[in-house]
This record gives C-alpha cells, sequence and structure tokens, in this order.
C-alpha cells in the first residue's frame, strides 16, 4: 500500500504521511467489518435454521387462508343434533368447547364446535342432511326437511360466526367479512321421495348437493355397499335407471351438484358420462391405496378430471388404511395420489367430521385443519399454489362451472316433470307406505 512508502518518510513530512495512511486504514476497517457482518449472518442462519420451521409453515398456511376459504365437503354435525338433543337448539351451544361437555364429550363421533372450527380456520362447511336408510319410502322426506330446518335455524342463531350461502359469490363475500359460510347438502337420493318436485324445493331451501345414494340403493341408483356393509352385491352394483338419468340432467339444471360419494362404480361412470356439470365425491379417498368400496378407483378419477369435477378426501381411518388406525400422512398419501391419477385441479377435503368415529392422528377434529396444510408445505411435491387449490380454489371451480352450466339453460331447459312411475326402472317400488295419487 502506497502510504506506508510515505510513513517511512523523514519525521518532517509525518503529518502528511498519516493523512495519506487514513484512506487505507479506512479500507482495511471496511475490510474487518465486512468479514464480522459474514460472520454474525452465518452465525445467524444457523441458529434460526434451528427454529422451529412448523412455525413458518404455519404463518403461510394463515396467509393462505386469509386469501382463499378453506371449504370442507361434509360434516355430520346436524345429525349428532338430532341424536343428542333432538333437535332443541335451546339445550345446545356451538359456541361452547362441546368436547368438554355431555354427550358430545363421551362420543367418538363428535368433532366439531364454534371454537375449534375457528381454530381450524374453515372458510366454508357443507352440512349434511342426513337420514338413515330404513326411512326410505316412509318419512325421508320429512325427517330430511327436519334437517335443512335444523342446519338454517343454527347458522341463523350463530349469525356472529355463521351464514347460509348458496353460491360462489357469497362464499367469497362471507369470507371477507370473516364469517364461516354455510351450506347444505342432501345425503342421499331417498331422501327425494323419488319426487323431482322435492328436488327443486330442496333447492330454493338452499341445498347445494344431492348425494345419489347413502349405504342403500334407490329405484334409480345404485350404491356402493349391500346389506353387509362390506361390499355391493350383484342385484345392487347398478348404475342409473331411466329416471336416475332425469335427475342428473335436472340437478344439473337447477345448479345442484351430483355428489358421488356412497354410489357404486357403475353409477359413478354412469353420472360422468352424462352429467352437463362438474360433479363431487364430497367425502371418499383414492380406491387404490384403500380398498374400500367408499373409496374411487382410479379409472373413475381419470373420468373426475375429463368432468373437470372433485375428489374431496375424507378423514376416515376405514377409508384411509382400510383399518381402524390411520395418520395425517396417510391423509396425504391419498391427497397425493389423487393429484397424480386427476390432477391437482380436481382434489379437495371433505373429512367427514361428526359422522366418523376413528379419526386420522393429528387430525383428530375440525381444528386441525391448519397442521395438514402445513404438512403438505412440507412436502416438495406441493406448492402454495396447488395447496390453495386443495382448500377452496378447486371447489370454487366446480360450483362456478355449475353456476354457469344453469344459467346457460335457464331459458332453453324445462324443469322435468317425469314420475318415477312413468318411466322404466330397474327394481319394483315397495309401495305400502306410499299413497297412489
Amino acid at each position: 500500500c502506497r502510504p506506508m512508502d510515505t510513513y517511512s518518510d523523514s519525521s518532517s513530512d509525518g503529518p502528511k504521511a498519516m493523512y495519506e495512511l487514513r484512506p487505507c486504514l479506512l479500507i482495511v476497517l471496511c475490510i474487518v467489518l465486512i468479514l464480522v457482518c459474514i460472520v454474525l449472518g452465518v452465525s445467524y442462519s444457523g441458529s434460526s435454521s434451528q427454529a422451529p420451521e412448523s412455525l413458518s409453515r404455519t404463518d403461510i398456511v394463515k396467509r393462505l387462508l386469509r386469501e382463499v376459504p378453506l371449504i370442507d365437503g361434509h360434516n355430520d354435525l346436524p345429525w349428532n343434533i338430532r341424536k343428542f338433543v333432538h333437535n332443541h337448539l335451546v339445550n345446545f351451544n356451538l359456541s361452547s368447547d362441546l368436547s368438554s361437555i355431555e354427550p358430545w364429550s363421551k362420543s367418538s363421533w363428535s368433532h366439531t364446535d364454534l371454537p375449534r372450527l375457528r381454530k381450524g380456520m374453515v372458510g366454508a362447511q357443507f352440512w349434511s342432511a342426513y337420514v338413515p336408510c330404513s326411512s326410505q319410502h316412509m318419512d325421508a322426506v320429512q325427517i330430511t326437511m327436519e334437517q335443512v330446518d335444523i342446519i338454517r335455524r343454527f347458522t341463523e342463531l350463530y349469525s356472529d360466526d355463521l351464514k347460509l350461502v348458496t353460491s360462489v359469490q357469497e362464499i367469497r363475500a362471507v369470507h371477507r367479512l370473516g364469517k364461516i359460510a354455510s351450506m347444505i347438502g342432501v345425503e342421499g337420493g331417498h331422501s327425494l321421495g323419488n319426487s323431482m318436485a322435492v328436488l327443486r324445493m330442496f333447492y330454493k331451501l338452499g341445498v347445494r348437493y344431492l348425494t345419489l345414494t347413502h349405504a342403500c340403493p334407490t329405484p334409480w341408483a345404485g350404491c356402493c355397499l349391500g346389506p353387509t356393509n362390506t361390499t355391493s352385491d350383484p342385484d345392487d352394483n347398478q348404475g342409473l335407471s331411466q329416471f336416475g338419468v332425469l335427475v342428473v340432467r335436472e340437478c344439473n339444471r337447477l345448479g345442484m351438484l351430483v355428489d358421488l360419494s356412497h354410489t357404486s362404480v357403475e353409477t359413478m361412470k354412469h353420472v360422468l358420462n352424462i352429467s352437463s356439470a362438474p360433479v363431487i365425491f364430497s367425502h371418499s379417498s383414492a380406491y387404490a391405496l384403500c380398498s374400500s368400496p367408499r373409496n374411487v378407483p382410479d379409472p373413475v378419477l381419470k373420468l373426475v378430471a375429463l368432468n373437470d369435477g372433485i375428489v374431496m378426501v375424507s378423514f376416515y381411518s376405514l377409508y384411509l388404511t382400510c383399518s381402524l388406525n390411520s395418520s395425517i400422512d396417510d391423509v396425504i398419501a391419498h391427497l397425493d395420489h389423487i393429484k397424480n391419477v386427476a390432477g391437482e385441479d380436481h382434489v379437495g377435503l371433505g373429512a367427514g367430521y361428526d359422522g366418523i368415529n376413528y379419526t386420522a392422528k393429528g387430525l383428530e377434529d375440525v381444528s386441525h385443519y391448519p397442521d395438514l396444510l402445513a404438512a403438505l408445505l412440507d412436502h416438495p411435491s406441493w406448492t402454495e399454489t396447488q395447496v390453495k387449490k386443495l382448500a377452496g380454489l378447486n371447489f370454487l371451480r366446480v360450483l362456478g362451472k355449475a353456476e354457469q352450466i344453469r344459467d346457460e339453460m335457464k331459458d332453453t331447459v324445462k324443469p322435468i316433470e317425469d314420475w318415477l312411475a312413468q318411466t322404466t326402472d330397474l327394481k319394483p317400488l315397495n309401495t305400502d307406505c306410499i299413497t297412489e295419487t
């Protein structure tokens, strides 16, 4: 450094030499400071890498769920309200911690209350208006109406947190308000009483999907389970009858989503080949990973993609591992499989809480959805965009497409007025409890 040469000159030049030395000292000091900063930066980076990564993932999930509503396809809380308190809302407090209140706390079938829904950052929930198969051809329509009524009433009663919605626009608006969008799905075609008029009235009451069957076939659609509840009987493994085809077409005309959970494979394929609107599986998983008849085989998953529909994955151990034990990793495995076979645009969440008694470990109740999404973000195969699609964007697209098709059909397609007796169907009706008109 040239100033050092100056420093070796005579003492008479000392002040000048020191002046010329200062730039060099400043350079040296700057280099030292830079080295210190680098060392400190490496040290900070090393220490921060030891911090819990889940914290950053959790923060990301919170941000994502502020941007997109987390939409779950199926919750059986309304049936538990009927079962535990006989639909008497005066004896029920959804704002309380039901996990500490009997009879809810004693039941392995109870997973839902407002505190846990809030913790789970649920943005929109389909509540199931379920009625048992034993009511078919008897009082199924009446019981279904009572279950639709209880959903509408508890939604109104807890209006600070819940809001009944029937469209994509309303879901988004309620999410922006910070409330949980309440939606209604009717679980089982037997709830129609084989009547198109009942289907239309359900739609007017706010119902936005119809599960074509439950654990019993209707005269016009085959279910996945026979009397043993383990597999379809050959006689029950039917697809759609002529009347069943008309039910699907009327759903398309109304903008009512067709739900294929619980249906036979033949019914799944038949509907996917004739429906002009996307369909949903509200709470099913992948058959390739668990050979439950309630799950969706790969050939059907490919048809779902062609239909632009969605499979909303259940958290029920018996549908995840075909055993009583499962974990959050098993749910991820089903999500991965459906994403790989059908595509990232065709997978969603349909836990089935309050209608299942063996939940995946780590997903014990409705408060744990963020844990699942955080775990997905830890997988290199899932991006933030894909997680947002899974959480809600895929379902919003499906419902939006159904609304679009409804609007296109509005002026050109008339309501279907056929009765079941006017069509040729696969099974005769037991008419002991039906008035002939």
